[in-house]
């Protein structure tokens, strides 16, 4: 049976219509539940549909162990679980990276949640996002600048692969959520962190919220509304993305020519969709300043330049861009003997007989290099001499004259002598060491 408070009157009403509407019989759900009075307030509401749906109500507790009370509090999230006859899973996170905690943290959580969805097979994951979180969201963004997808904050409904997110408090204040949690006796815990004002949310939260309630009561119903207007129009203009997309962005490269022949607007809505594309769970390291310095890139003259993205790099090679890992952290030098593989999935060997004369193959005299041969990726300064040419030339300026698309450079094999002498740059240009097929040659080398 449901409780007496589910019926007319409540607080809840639009929450727990929500949850009937969205809800299927005999269904399983996963409810993220951190303990506080949100995600308690939530997971009881599911638990008074439970008879009703013939639902099977599964906790997702995450500890993040940076309280002394987190143990307690995951205790009595277990114990309101045997209760009530809730299946109850718990993860702890040991460490976090150092650069974003927040952001590490949210990773770790989802990634959690998604693999408890996984092992029920469940059909929706439940959050405890409410009416604030959201005012608070699209504040933070509006400051700190994004798309216009990310303007709408959070959404109310998510399709995944396999499950949908559904946030069923999104209507309500966190005042009536407490007003409910006190009403019906429901035990959560309170996270001290949520006071401090070292955090943006948290200045917010105490500076702006209690101004803008001020000048209206419902202003949560206001972002809402605001919130699904933007969602309204960002779904439309992604419509019209994606009759666009395929012809300007293939296997991860946007063609440059044909995106500079686009709408403006079409433009920063692809823009994005790489971004989104590219992070995913980490898109909320990205705002509009990157967006603007990936344009910037894209309308330069110049032919190969990048941009530093949060841990990853935008890249201009020519009529082509795209988002790559970061370029640094690529040195190697491995001795050649008979065979090496290298980190760009090529292969470097020795063979008996030259297969043909292209730059793919290379033919050295051993008296007049000094051994072992090395291969290592290219250095700044290098240069060579090359076959048939007199002086040198830049391995930089050979790499421009070949076109090579400017994130294979980094990886690109130099072979070199135990002088590091430069005497074959594989696939693009042979050194004067190379030997015509009537000279003395004792090396016979291919590249594939």
């Amino acid at each position: 049976m449901e409780s007496s408070q589910l019926i007319g009157g409540t607080v809840m009403n639009e929450a727990i219509e929500f949850l009937k509407q969205n809800l299927n019989k005999n269904e399983t759900v996963v409810v993220a539940v951190s303990g506080g009075p949100d995600s308690m307030v939530l997971l009881h509401l599911v638990n008074n549909l439970k008879q009703k749906y013939s639902l099977k109500i599964v906790c997702a507790h995450v500890n993040h162990k940076l309280r002394d009370e987190s143990e307690d509090e995951a205790d009595m999230i277990r114990h309101y679980c045997t209760k009530n006859a809730i299946s109850f899973e718990y993860m702890t996170i040991d460490n976090y990276k150092d650069d974003n905690f927040h952001n590490d943290a949210r990773i770790k959580r989802y990634t959690f949640f998604e693999e408890c969805v996984n092992k029920y097979q469940a059909n929706h994951l439940l959050t405890a996002h409410h009416g604030d979180d959201l005012i608070e969201t699209i504040l933070m963004r509006l400051i700190r600048g994004s798309s216009l997808k990310g303007y709408a904050g959070f959404l109310e409904t998510i399709p995944r692969e396999t499950f949908i997110i559904l946030r069923p408090l999104i209507q309500n204040t966190k005042t009536e959520i407490m007003e409910f949690a006190k009403e019906n006796k429901i035990i959560y815990a309170v996270d001290q962190s949520n006071e401090k004002d070292i955090y943006t949310r948290n200045r917010i939260r105490k500076n702006i919220l209690p101004s803008l309630k001020e000048e209206d009561a419902n202003v949560h119903k206001k972002f809402y509304k605001f919130s699904k207007t933007l969602e309204l129009y960002s779904n439309y203009i992604d419509k019209e993305v994606k009759t666009k997309l395929n012809s300007v962005y293939k296997n991860n490269e946007l063609d440059i020519d044909k995106f500079k022949k686009l709408d403006d607007v079409i433009q920063m809505k692809i823009i994005n969709f790489i971004l989104e594309e590219a992070y995913q769970d980490d898109l909320i390291l990205i705002t509009d300043k990157h967006t603007d310095m990936i344009l910037d890139l894209i309308y330069s003259d110049k032919a190969n330049q990048t941009v530093s993205l949060p841990n990853k790099i935008g890249l201009k090679s020519y009529n082509i861009f795209k988002i790559i890992e970061d370029l640094d952290n690529h040195d190697y030098k491995y001795e050649l003997k008979k065979e090496v593989s290298l980190p760009n999935g090529k292969k470097i060997e020795t063979i008996k007989e030259i297969p043909n004369n292209t730059n793919f193959t290379c033919t050295l005299n051993s008296k007049e290099l000094k051994l072992p041969l090395y291969v290592r990726n290219r250095m700044d300064g290098d240069k060579m001499q090359i076959k048939g040419m007199e002086g040198t030339k830049k391995v930089k300026d050979i790499f421009i004259d070949e076109k090579v698309p400017l994130e294979e450079r980094s990886l690109w094999p130099v072979l070199v002598d135990s002088k590091d002498n430069i005497v074959w740059l594989p696939g693009l240009k042979k050194s004067q060491f190379n030997k015509q097929k009537d000279e003395n040659y004792d090396i016979i080398l291919r590249y594939y």
